[in-house]
């Protein structure tokens, strides 16, 4: 337990400060008199830097074989960031700022869950179990953050930011390091994983899911209000949707290991699939609270197995530039191609069939990565378990 305890606490205070950005910076902007276009433009920006700074940051990790350095590096460059962002008013220099913010604040999920699951595996501990502390953190803070920014006032953002961004700085401090290979590497090394056709391929089929996730991270609050919740339902929404996510985490080790591990995302992919569909055709907002207990059983799964899976498709020297591949892919570009298509057919037809159409999408995935496992895995149970 005292091993893996900072890199959980870590983990909560890192998410929370991740909520309060995620759920309540477009509101700040909107706020400080931006429009809405000059918001959808700041709020492609982070995606873009974040796709384009975490492999960078993963090769530095796998370089100086250390997570607990860069970690720090970034949460310091994530605060200077976070400085220049809350207190500039000019929009071209603001779009800078916010490029320069994400570009160290989103790398840091990335390596903390990279970090987690190399100290599971050096533990012989469940990752989920680690990793579930990080959806508590932003399930809590999804809850209480509102309430909070009422109190002080959404112009006040930087202060909640700011105090649980230092929590996890000075906790990052106490984090342990594993090093997984002593084997040196150069940037040609690293490029080789782009020619690594199973891995690459598994990247590109599975953002016809990933896609569909963000997609919904972006657009679920104004699906909400279209179909005539609050804005207090948003919050309960996401409160419980990472709740059952961080339920799925903890209970990884009674499920994960019956099956290999994209059986489990083809299954995610169709609980997805089904997920959106029914969104895509009910018109009670109430009916989305109870539905939201489904985000575990998709995101929750996908994410679990699918972080599982590329590590073993990945030489242990490279384990965090393919881990922070990885996150950019799923959360750097699904999310730009998500928010971006999905704000084109809420504006030229309307939100649910925006979901419908994310139901399609998803169904499409779960096929390819059936077939993908298909061409590379077979159907012998042996030889799914030796890749397992």
């Amino acid at each position: 337990m005292t091993s893996t305890l900072n890199l959980k606490a870590l983990l909560f205070f890192y998410y929370s400060a991740m909520t309060i950005i995620i759920g309540y910076l477009p509101v700040y902007f909107h706020e400080n008199g931006l429009s809405g276009g000059q918001i959808g433009f700041l709020l492609a920006v982070g995606p873009l830097a974040a796709m384009i700074a975490q492999p960078f940051w993963g090769y530095m990790t796998d370089k100086y074989k250390t997570s607990k350095k860069v970690i720090i590096a970034c949460l310091l460059g994530a605060i200077l960031g976070a400085v220049f962002m809350f207190s500039i008013y000019n929009y071209i220099l603001l779009i800078f700022a916010v490029f320069f913010f994400f570009a160290f604040m989103s790398p840091v999920g990335g390596l903390g869950d990279s970090l987690s699951q190399k100290t599971a595996n050096r533990l012989s501990v469940s990752f989920g179990s680690i990793r579930l502390w990080g959806s508590l953190g932003f399930a809590i803070m999804s809850l209480l953050g509102g309430f909070l920014l009422a109190k002080i006032g959404v112009q006040y953002i930087f202060l909640p930011f700011l105090f649980f961004i230092l929590l996890t700085l000075g906790i990052a401090f106490g984090v342990k390091d594993v090093e997984t290979s002593k084997k040196p590497i150069v940037l040609k090394e690293a490029i080789k994983l782009l020619g690594n056709k199973k891995f690459m391929f598994f990247l590109v089929i599975m953002m016809l899911i990933t896609i569909t996730h963000r997609t919904n991270d972006s657009f679920l609050g104004i699906y909400i209000v279209e179909k005539g919740g609050s804005e207090s339902f948003i919050g309960w929404a996401w409160f419980i949707g990472v709740m059952s996510e961080a339920f799925i985490f903890a209970t990884a080790t009674l499920w994960f290991r019956k099956y290999h591990a994209l059986t489990f995302i083809v299954i995610s992919g169709i609980l997805f699939a089904i997920r959106w569909f029914i969104m895509g055709i009910i018109q009670d907002p109430m009916l989305v609270l109870p539905l939201q207990i489904m985000h575990g059983l998709t995101f929750g799964m996908f994410y679990l197995c699918a972080f599982h899976f590329i590590t073993k498709l990945i030489p242990e020297e490279l384990q965090s530039t393919g881990h922070l591949l990885f996150y950019s892919f799923f959360f750097g570009l699904s999310g730009m191609i998500g928010s971006s298509i999905g704000g084109i057919i809420i504006e030229e037809v309307s939100v649910s069939y925006l979901y419908s159409i994310l139901a399609f999408v998803a169904a499409a995935g779960a096929l390819s990565i059936g077939i993908y496992k298909l061409i590379y895995f077979g159907l012998s149970k042996e030889k799914l378990l030796e890749e397992q």
